[in-house]
């Protein structure tokens, strides 16, 4: 595999954990709006070396998991933005513009400050 996108996780809103337990996560670079800002994991703003597309890789601390859908803003929001709406569902079709949709076997991801999230293609 190889590394297209990997960003680190420098803080964490209040809120953010909670969205887990909706089945999904949301990040966002420094410049993330106070209103969003408690619900988000605030990332470092960086930009992919490739199109991130169904198929990938989305880790987090190693654990992967596979991408099954993109919105047609994710990678744009997300490198300049650092902004996306993970979703942990499975589905094949986003459900927003700036979504990914990733499948996850077992335990939802673990994020906590410090955390390194990248996505790896084949």
């Amino acid at each position: 595999m190889t590394e297209i996108y990997r960003t680190t996780v420098h803080d964490a809103g209040p809120m953010a954990e909670a969205f887990m337990a909706e089945g999904m996560f949301v990040t966002f670079g420094t410049s993330a709006p106070e209103a969003l800002r408690e619900f988000c994991y605030i990332v470092e703003v960086n930009p992919a070396t490739a199109e991130v597309t169904p198929g990938q890789q989305f880790t987090v601390d190693g654990r992967s998991f596979p991408i099954t859908a993109v919105g047609d803003v994710a990678q744009r929001n997300l490198e300049s933005l650092g902004h996306i709406t993970v979703n942990i569902d499975g589905d094949t079709e986003p459900r927003m513009a700036g979504a990914i949709h990733i499948r996850c076997e077992g335990p939802a991801p673990e994020i906590t400050i410090g955390s390194v999230l990248t996505i790896e293609a084949a």
